[in-house]
């Protein structure tokens, strides 16, 4: 294979293709699982995954997602790039050879699918004790799923046309805000394999997609609703559909003065989400996240950007008006937030 600028960087021992390979290859069928809520990088490295079972003839391959696609740029990619996702509950995972989930490792990030499930496959980069699959690959140096995809379609010698290179750099752009949040060699590296192929003026325009009305309310919202201490900001903005909100109105707020920190959460139907952000190298947010409420739900992340989701009834039950139960959960979950940073950080 020719030399490219990834097979520079990657350490290939890391992972066993040809084993992969080998998988793929007494396949019939292959189910590609994202995420609840998939952004970029879920969904080009979905797609990738998918254009390698094709190479390998595989007869059927699908692409799944749980919860909605709900942001403006990720509704622009499925629609620009002809990505066919279907919802995961119309998919009879037993009905194919091979299940595979990228960008996440372990079930209880896709709601519709039962905590017990375990996939033939796994590809992610985020950090995960739970992973259990015939084949896995977590590599948590990675900045990006599409980056470890990029890899993956390179050394199986599958073809990377237009459309995917595309959807895997405009994964790239998206998941490391434009090479400035996380990104590594590997990420320039495969940018740099990536740009010759890719639609360039398809990328800046997926870039630039607009807001929806609901997406500028809410960030609206969050800025209205911040309450700071020291370097840390936290912000509750209520009821919301788009869950996308939450991660745009994070990394906005990150770039307020003398802000370092931020959390930001809202109900989405029956759940609380919460998107955290942080430049503070002392940090690691998704650690306190998990700190503030693994107890009561699921949340982790990277260094610099992690989530969470929790159940409404982290309270217990609320036979309230919406305003006042919502003041209750903005409470409860401010104050496990700023206990936490002030642990971290020693606010006040």
């Amino acid at each position: 294979m020719r030399q490219t600028p990834l097979s520079t960087v990657f350490d290939d021992r890391e992972a066993d293709y040809e084993a992969f390979g080998t998988l793929l290859s007494g396949a019939d069928s292959l189910l590609v699982v994202c995420h609840d809520h998939p952004d970029p990088d879920c969904l080009s490295s979905a797609l990738a995954l998918s254009n390698i079972g094709d190479a390998f003839g595989v007869s059927t391959t699908e692409i799944g997602y749980g919860g909605g696609i709900s942001h403006q740029q990720n509704r622009a990619m499925v629609n620009a790039l002809d990505i066919d996702p279907a919802p995961i509950e119309n998919c009879s995972l037993d009905e194919y050879d091979v299940v595979a989930f990228v960008d996440h490792g372990v079930s209880d990030r896709n709601e519709a699918l039962s905590n017990r499930f375990i996939p033939d496959v796994v590809i992610d980069h985020h950090p995960s004790d739970d992973v259990d699959a015939e084949y896995a690959d977590v590599r948590t140096r990675v900045g990006s799923t599409a980056t470890l995809l990029t890899r993956y379609t390179e050394v199986l010698d599958v073809e990377i046309d237009e459309r995917i290179a595309t959807a895997l750099l405009f994964g790239i752009h998206r998941e490391t805000l434009n090479f400035i949040r996380g990104a590594t060699t590997y990420e320039h590296a495969a940018a740099c394999t990536l740009r010759p192929t890719a639609n360039k003026d398809l990328v800046n325009t997926l870039s630039n997609s607009v807001f929806t009305p609901e997406t500028l309310d809410g960030i609206g919202n969050a800025i209205l609703n911040r309450e700071v201490r020291g370097s840390c900001l936290v912000s509750f903005i209520g009821q919301i559909t788009e869950r996308a909100i939450l991660p745009q109105a994070a990394d906005y707020l990150l770039q307020l003065e003398g802000i370092s920190t931020t959390a930001v959460y809202g109900i989405v139907a029956d759940q609380i989400h919460l998107s955290a952000r942080t430049s503070n190298s002392r940090l690691h947010i998704g650690h306190l996240l998990d700190d503030a409420f693994g107890d009561i739900g699921s949340a982790g992340g990277h260094h610099d950007m992690a989530g969470g989701r929790l159940p409404v009834g982290l309270l217990g039950e609320i036979d309230t008006p919406d305003d006042i139960a919502d003041d209750l959960i903005d409470r409860s979950v401010k104050r496990r937030l700023f206990d936490v940073l002030d642990e971290w950080t020693g606010i006040e």
